[in-house]
């Protein structure tokens, strides 16, 4: 199925009622499952697709979060997460973030792929999307995925709550980190690859870049506090780390610092925020001092089987040989 151009804003032809039916009553069981508020969970049930996008979205955030930490001390388990959003951390400023910006990211590639109902390619007016449709090309739909989510997760403006307001301005740099990776790709049609004719779409970087932009914005977050803005009389985020030439007006954290309140456990040990860095793996000459907080750690050597001197045999298969090496692992002591 390809669009010419001059169909309706969907990807897909309209189904018997029997199978409409059945997917709706699939898609509201999803929405079900799913740990949302109940406002949530009616827009969930009002866009077909959202379900199964917010799984991906999910799961996209979790292990981002994962490879980005895997060196650290907090390595982004799953365990004691709970309590770790219940605090106002570093590390809890780069979860709102990293989970706003794969919902972001996910809701946008799904408008493009055709797996949400309401939404379908990028409609920037400065680009000639119906003519890139024609090619076969469908731009990422940022648009949308950023003003649906911020309805979804219900922004309004808060009062003198800080850890709301913090939980927002961290939600937001995730959604920024996503924007700052948009780009303006094109694809020429001349004859010879030359670009007589071209057509461009937007496209979003891939979901590694926004998770390492993130991660530079955690190593560099910024502590704040709340404090009173009299010329226009209500609260506002304000950070000691960043004051202006008098210390008497401290400044407002910028809209892409991740922002915290209170200062980190060490994670060292077993506690209700995670597991400790007990038995975790190291290396010797990178992270092994710091991630086993002084107690040293144990070097073990292990024999490792691999495929090696590998040939391509005709037509159509590689032969390796079975290769064995030693192998050190080093892991934190108890």
């Amino acid at each position: 199925f390809s669009l010419t151009g001059k169909e309706a804003l969907t990807h897909f032809p309209s189904l018997g009622p029997s199978t409409n039916t059945a997917q709706g009553k699939a898609h509201m069981k999803q929405c079900d499952l799913l740990k949302l508020s109940r406002k949530q969970k009616r827009l969930c049930r009002r866009e077909p697709g959202l379900a199964e996008t917010l799984r991906d979205a999910i799961r996209l955030g979790v292990m981002e979060c994962q490879y980005q930490f895997r060196s650290e001390r907090w390595n982004c388990s799953l365990e004691g997460r709970t309590s770790l959003l219940k605090r106002g951390f570093k590390e809890t400023a780069f979860l709102y973030a990293v989970s706003s910006a794969a919902l972001t990211h996910s809701l946008a590639r799904a408008c493009s792929a055709g797996r949400m109902e309401r939404c379908t390619c990028d409609d920037s007016p400065d680009l000639e999307n119906r003519k890139a449709w024609q090619w076969g090309v469908c731009g990422d739909n940022l648009k949308y995925s950023t003003k649906f989510l911020k309805k979804f997760l219900g922004q309004k403006r808060i009062g003198k709550d800080l850890r709301a307001k913090v939980d927002i301005h961290n939600t937001n740099v995730g959604i920024k980190a996503v924007k700052n990776g948009l780009k303006t790709t094109c694809k020429c049609h001349g004859v010879s690859g030359s670009c007589a004719v071209r057509t461009c779409w937007k496209q979003l970087s891939p979901f590694h870049e926004v998770g390492r932009l993130l991660k530079l914005r955690y190593d560099d977050a910024v502590k704040v506090f709340s404090t009173t803005n009299d010329a226009v009389g209500h609260s506002e985020l304000a950070s000691p780390q960043r004051h202006s030439h008098s210390t008497k007006h401290p400044a407002s954290p910028r809209a892409t610092d991740l922002v915290y309140v209170e200062d980190s456990p060490s994670f060292c040990r077993p506690s209700k925020y995670s597991l400790g860095t007990a038995g975790r793996t190291c290396s010797r000459e990178g992270n092994c001092d710091s991630m086993c907080c002084g107690r040293g750690y144990n070097t073990q050597s292990r024999l490792v089987t691999f495929s090696c001197h590998c040939q391509v045999q005709w037509c159509c298969y590689v032969e390796c040989q079975q290769c064995i090496q030693e192998e050190v692992v080093y892991s934190c002591k108890q």
